[in-house]
């Protein structure tokens, strides 16, 4: 017994402590803790305000309708904001109109009832009205039972019209709260993006390098490198996700018209080095594949060779390690040193060919793996290549832009 009560404490201790980590990150730092704070405070403070216009101003008989449309519409940024309120105000107008126009025609009846039903879910399927879909068949059917319970047709029409009042006033207050109220403006979630990426390329270098550098990794070994790299797209797919978050909480936004925000450099790099670094990363994989292949060789030349292969990864680790700290405040000298390391990691692949040179390698034979290492050791060191030169261009213009600020303030100053 003492044991099952250990065990049980033991457990409740594990789950305080990581409510307690996930606190300690929401106050720390601007995160994912923290966002969902945001929007559970702003939720509710939308949710509460449309309340009380819709029960105490109104004296609405469905008041219910505006806190839950404030609370749906409230998403991660403004842009996804109007643009779902948009969608729901259609979807709700739709399923209402589709009752009233059967309602008046045919009466409260079952029958109604299933032609309601009927046209609205039909309605739902259309792409434009997106997520909001479902919301035209369940508009219809709270339509449907307000429908029923009036006694007259002015109550009836009455009674419709304020089901879609109030949607577009919790649709106005959700969109006032979120425009108002610390609206999301997510210019770090690139980052977040590529350095998440670069630190799984990283890790995984880190751990492929010192076993080559000792000889011919065993068969596990090189299925468990094949397999973490097959399952990056994951990961991928995530990154790309954050940048376009990051992008679209510009739209409609008040808060990039601040000072403090108008000199970000912009999405157009951070785009295109996440799109190198998914290269990137299958370009690794179909390293792995190599290495693993490479187990097949025998020979004396093998272990030379991959101890070159591993002072090559070194290199390309160190790469990787300078994006895992990407901030868009220290830019510029990290793009700096970022093409230093490039040009070390290029050196080391030229060592690895000037290897294959002087033992007589062949490169070109496709049953030997030298010539697949060496070509996925040159396409990895392109992607990086093309990664620093356009950090490097994107914090030059940064910079560029930066000076020109400063030299208008001075001459606006001094005028």
């Amino acid at each position: 017994m003492s044991g099952g009560r250990t065990t049980a404490g033991q457990t409740d201790q594990g789950r305080f402590a990581l409510i307690a980590r996930w606190w300690r990150r929401a106050l720390a730092y601007d995160g994912d803790e923290r966002d969902t704070l945001r929007i559970i405070g702003k939720s509710t403070l939308a949710a509460t305000l449309a309340w009380l216009v819709s029960y105490v101003a109104l004296d609405a008989r469905s008041p219910a309708f505006a806190p839950f449309s404030a609370v749906l519409i409230m998403q991660v940024t403004v842009y996804r904001s109007v643009v779902q309120s948009l969608r729901y105000v259609g979807a709700v107008v739709a399923g209402v109109a589709v009752q009233a126009a059967l309602g008046f025609l045919a009466g409260p009846d079952l029958l109604t009832f299933v032609l309601v039903a009927v046209i609205a879910l039909a309605i739902g399927r259309w792409q434009v009205l997106g997520a909001q879909g479902p919301q035209v068949a369940t508009a219809a059917f709270f339509a449907f039972a307000t429908y029923t319970s009036a006694s007259a047709d002015s109550q009836r029409l009455r009674a419709l019209g304020e089901i879609v009042l109030l949607v577009l006033i919790g649709c106005a207050i959700g969109i006032a709260v979120n425009v108002l109220v610390a609206p999301p403006l997510r210019y770090r979630g690139a980052e977040y993006g590529i350095r998440g990426l670069a630190h799984t390329l990283k890790d995984l270098l880190a751990d492929m390098y010192p076993v080559l550098a000792e000889g011919v990794p065993d068969q596990d070994t090189t299925g468990g490198w094949r397999s973490r790299a097959a399952r990056t797209g994951g990961m991928i797919g995530q990154a790309w996700w954050g940048l376009e978050t990051s992008k679209e909480s510009l739209h409609l936004n008040p808060r990039r018209l601040l000072r403090r925000y108008r000199g970000h450099p912009g999405f157009q790099g951070y785009e295109s080095v996440l799109g190198a670094l998914e290269r990137t990363l299958y370009q690794v994989a179909a390293l792995t594949r190599g290495l693993d292949r490479s187990r097949e060789e025998e020979g004396e030349a093998l272990g030379p060779f991959l101890r070159r292969y591993a002072a090559f990864l070194e290199a390309a680790g160190e790469v990787a390690a300078v994006l895992t700290t990407l901030d868009e405040t220290t830019l510029l000298p990290q793009a700096k040193r970022l093409e230093r390391l490039t040009d070390d990691a290029e050196a080391r692949r030229d060592d690895v060919v000037q290897e294959t040179r002087e033992r007589s390698l062949s490169l070109a034979d496709p049953s030997m793996p030298y010539g697949i290492l060496v070509t996925e050791a040159t396409r990895l060191l392109e992607e990086f290549r093309y990664t620093s030169r356009v950090l490097l261009e994107v914090a030059q213009d940064a910079e560029r832009s930066s000076g020109e600020r400063k030299q208008r303030g001075r001459s606006a100053g001094g005028g």
